[in-house]
């Protein structure tokens, strides 16, 4: 994959107002002014917001390292980011119900309703399936609109996160294209994993998911649903079953013992283990991991 670029050297030289330092990351030297205050839900928004924003801007992320975000809650600090924050990136559709409920109380700066502003999901059964960041084209429309947002709330620095957009689009489009031929010729399209968290990665790739629970990772299934779904494990020759960094993974590897199966780690990016964050893992790390455990289990040439 091509190195993260946070602002291309072309669009630095064109912004009589900015810079590039000369690790070509972007320099707000222009004003001195104080940085735009973007405050995200959890980790796929706050780092495309950190990406297109560079120095311009201060990103907070709601939910830390090792916290599953779906069932977040709120301290009076973390209420107060919210309220005063310039820019706001959410999910909506009540995936995280505590954040969605405070950000409906802002009267001042941008709010962003992802799922709403990418228009995914409205005519379709899976209209209230969040994860549109594991499909790699989805993710690129995620960064569209962070560049829509911060444009908005920040006019006079447009250029600059435009062009650092485009540079991690870039970036995204060579992820799209590892995953479509790196799983082009599989011996298995089955994905068989903890929670249905890959339902657009699945369909974007032509693989079939199958979810042991469902939307919510805290779900449990029966004892019935386990049962077909390792008859299910058997009949399809499927060789893994995938499991979660965020999650416990006993139902998973329940599920792979009565198979007589394998387990492995797929991750739904929903956000960073401690350990990742301490190793400064990216969305595009993280990626490349969730392809190399597929190609694996799906046996692809």
């Amino acid at each position: 994959m091509p190195t993260r670029l946070v602002c291309v050297l072309v669009a630095c030289a064109a912004l009589t107002v900015g810079a590039c330092s000369s690790d070509g990351t972007d320099v707000d030297d222009s004003s001195g002014g104080a940085q735009i205050q973007v405050v995200t839900a959890f980790f796929p928004l706050a780092e495309a917001a950190e990406i297109v924003g560079g120095d311009l801007v201060e990103v907070t992320n709601l939910t830390p390292a090792g916290a599953e975000p779906h069932g977040l809650e709120l301290t009076t600090g973390e209420r107060s980011d919210i309220e005063d924050a310039d820019v706001l990136i959410v999910m909506g559709r009540g995936f995280q119900p505590a954040v969605e409920e405070v950000a409906e109380a802002r009267s001042d700066g941008v709010t962003v309703e992802m799922l709403s502003a990418l228009s995914v999901g409205t005519d379709s059964p899976d209209s209230l399936d969040p994860h549109v960041w594991l499909d790699p084209v989805l993710m690129a429309d995620i960064v569209d609109e962070t560049v829509s947002a911060l444009s908005q709330a920040d006019p006079d620095n447009q250029a600059t996160y435009r062009a650092n957009g485009d540079a991690y689009q870039g970036e995204l489009a060579a992820l799209d294209t590892a995953f479509a031929e790196g799983l082009a010729d599989c011996a298995s399209d089955v994905v068989v994993s903890a929670h249905d968290a890959f339902g657009y990665l699945t369909v974007r790739y032509d693989l079939r998911p199958v979810a042991i629970a469902g939307l919510s990772p805290d779900q449990e299934p029966s004892a019935q649903r386990v049962a077909e779904l390792a008859d299910l494990v058997k009949d399809e020759g499927v060789t893994t079953v995938f499991t979660e960094e965020l999650v416990s993974p006993k139902v998973a590897e329940s599920l792979a013992r009565e198979a007589g199966v394998t387990t492995a780690t797929l991750d739904p990016l929903e956000g960073l283990s401690k350990a990742d964050a301490d190793a400064g893992k990216t969305y595009l790390s993280i990626m490349e991991e969730n392809l190399a455990a597929l190609r694996t289990a799906l046996r692809c040439s």
